[in-house]
């Protein structure tokens, strides 16, 4: 076995230094009537040899029978499960050979997946079905080493109802599909360049595609295909911005498949397919960040990957500066820096309600979900150490060492410590003072944001204080300064508004004024929602309820839950209107709102 040793990964049962799958080939078919992917797996490994065992993650899957490359039965076990892991497949390996074989079947209750009934799509007339694997919900539908250290390549065959099509995080080779009979067509795809498992994703559904350039598309449903197109119409250009900072985009193309409105995050990551929510479509393109956050994560995330979910900021601090870049770019400083301000305020609101250790960039995270680590500490105190080093440094000497940290790292997971190992090597380079000034022990192992964070202050923010303040203060909202205000001073207007005590009457003023509860643009209308809730004002129930029904963003569901469930008056609110909506969310959703609406 030559494979490098790997970080210890408390959220897999995996034994990489004794067998280590490398090539996932899949061949599935989906049964939307039954709510189950059922066929199989066959996995390639590498192992010692004296290694007689492979070791899988596994969540809910029925096995039904293991082989080895020659069709030998080989003899298997589930161990019990374990709270948030699932249950290790333990295969007996044969003394030779480097494939096994595994026939199985999803649960219905696949946490990864999520069957659509025809009513819960745009067409109403076509089932749907997608995937979400991030953190470890692969393991729900796949049976392999279910850890980001272990990248994998992979090849699917998918077996789907005519007239539905299928598209994964990969290389279709099969563009129409080819017929497999009783009314059934088959995809086929592969993935030559080796990624961690919560990168692969499907999605069989209703879909149409539209080219937006000579490497970029976007697909979705037919009767959405023009509003998407026109929405990120950019997402050529997007590309050429993130090259001249990232280096050459390696995975071919840039597709983006926008989703039923269920899709429990913003966007996913896929490799060559980003998954996104319905919810960016605001029709004036305010919302396009998301886009540029997850084409960042081409570099910083598929290409450059934590090696543990405790090392989730290496993801997402660098994407969130990385996405900052290209908005700047591409829209300029000014709409930059709006981002970078409203993502510094919602850190320091989220880290106000952490316990102090989940603040902390490195986290331990052993017996507890990753879960927990998906939040604005990642994203938003991973990026503010990531441009505290730029400006310590200045972009000339900077952005070729981020260009050189992605070749040197391409295609592998590393650890916070082999980062900081990189920085000192590549950047730092001896130099004491710049060591000290960076401290690094207080970004990395200490709560809080450090004293030497680069400012994040947005000058177009300062007027939106200002009529915030006279609003609060009695003024109409008629006689508010918003002429050309953009969306970002919008939200920032909103956020500011919620902590301050605002009468029945001035809510209804600002509503009827601005028509803030038909807002198009999902985030101004959930900052919105927001401060209704937290006045207990009533005629903006109906609009927290369409929203809350109508989409399953886990940004916007749990703030608006989380503030129902704290007084009497939202608390019947949040459990009617969670009884009707909950078999529409993803499970990702789910999982949180059921801790919160009880």
């Amino acid at each position: 076995m030559t494979a490098a040793p790997l970080a210890p990964d408390v959220h897999s049962f995996a034994r990489p230094a004794e067998a280590r799958v490398t090539h996932v080939a899949l061949e599935l078919q989906a049964d939307f009537t039954a709510h189950r992917l059922g066929g199989r797996a066959t996995l390639t490994f590498v192992r010692r040899p004296d290694v007689r065992q492979l070791v899988l993650d596994t969540r809910g899957l029925e096995i039904r029978q293991v082989q080895d490359e020659r069709q030998q039965p080989l003899t298997f076990r589930l161990e019990p499960p374990v709270e948030h892991l699932g249950q290790a497949l333990v295969i007996a390996l044969p003394a030779s050979g480097d494939r096994v074989v595994v026939e199985y079947r999803t649960s219905p209750e696949a946490a990864a997946l999520q069957w659509l009934t025809p009513a819960q799509t745009a067409g109403r007339i076509h089932p749907y079905l997608y995937s979400q694997g991030e953190a470890i919900l692969t393991r729900t539908w796949i049976p392999t080493q279910d850890s980001p250290a272990i990248r994998q390549t992979y090849e699917a065959s998918i077996t789907v109802p005519r007239p539905l099509s299928v598209v994964m995080s990969a290389e279709m080779t099969t563009p129409n599909g080819t017929d497999a009979g009783n009314g059934l067509r088959a995809y086929k795809f592969k993935m030559d360049q080796p990624v961690p498992p919560y990168l692969i994703a499907i999605a069989a559904g209703d879909i149409a595609f539209k080219s937006l350039g000579p490497r970029t598309g976007v697909y979705t449903e037919p009767t959405m295909i023009e509003r998407s197109a026109h929405e990120l119409e950019d997402l050529e250009k997007m590309v050429a911005a993130a090259e001249t900072l990232g280096g050459p985009y390696r995975w071919g193309r840039y597709d983006v498949l926008v989703l039923p409105p269920s899709f429990p995050f913003g966007g996913m990551e896929n490799p060559r397919l980003t998954f996104a929510t319905p919810t960016i479509l605001a029709g004036d393109k305010s919302l396009v960040s998301l886009l540029a956050h997850e084409l960042a994560h081409s570099w910083s995330g598929n290409l450059v990957t934590n090696a543990t979910w405790g090392d989730f900021w290496l993801n997402e601090g660098f994407t969130t500066y990385f996405e900052n870049r290209i908005m700047e770019a591409l829209y300029g400083k000014d709409r930059a820096l709006m981002l970078a301000s409203l993502g510094r305020n919602e850190l320091m609101r989220e880290m106000a309600d952490l316990p102090p250790a989940d603040t902390k960039l490195s986290l331990d995270l052993k017996g507890r979900d990753p879960d927990i680590g998906m939040n604005a500490v990642a994203y938003e105190k991973g990026a503010a150490l990531v441009r505290t080093i730029e400006q310590a440094v200045g972009r000339d000497r900077f952005d070729p060492w981020l260009r050189g940290y992605f070749n040197r790292h391409a295609f592998t997971s590393i650890t916070t410590q082999e980062f900081v190992a990189d920085l000192q090597q590549e950047l730092i380079r001896g130099d004491t003072s710049l060591r000290d000034a960076l401290n690094l022990p207080a970004w990395l192992d200490q709560p809080g944001l450090p004293p030497n964070a680069a400012p994040v202050q947005s000058p177009a923010f300062a007027p939106v204080e200002g009529e915030a303040r006279r609003f609060a203060q009695g003024a109409t909202a008629s006689s508010l300064v918003v002429s050309g205000w953009t969306p970002q001073q919008w939200q920032h207007l909103l956020e500011q508004l919620r902590t301050v005590t605002l009468t029945p009457a001035q809510l209804r003023d600002l509503d009827a004024t601005f028509r803030l509860s038909a807002s198009g643009n999902s985030e101004i209308l959930f900052a919105w929602l927001r401060v209704a809730v937290a006045r207990q004002y009533a005629p903006a129930v109906p609009a927290l309820e369409r929203f809350l029904t109508a989409q399953g963003r886990r940004k916007f569901l749990r703030p608006l839950y989380e503030d129902l469930m704290q007084t009497p008056w939202g608390q019947p609110i949040a459990r009617r209107v969670y009884a009707a909506a909950r078999s529409s969310y993803h499970a990702v959703s789910t999982q949180t709102i059921d801790t919160i609406v009880k």
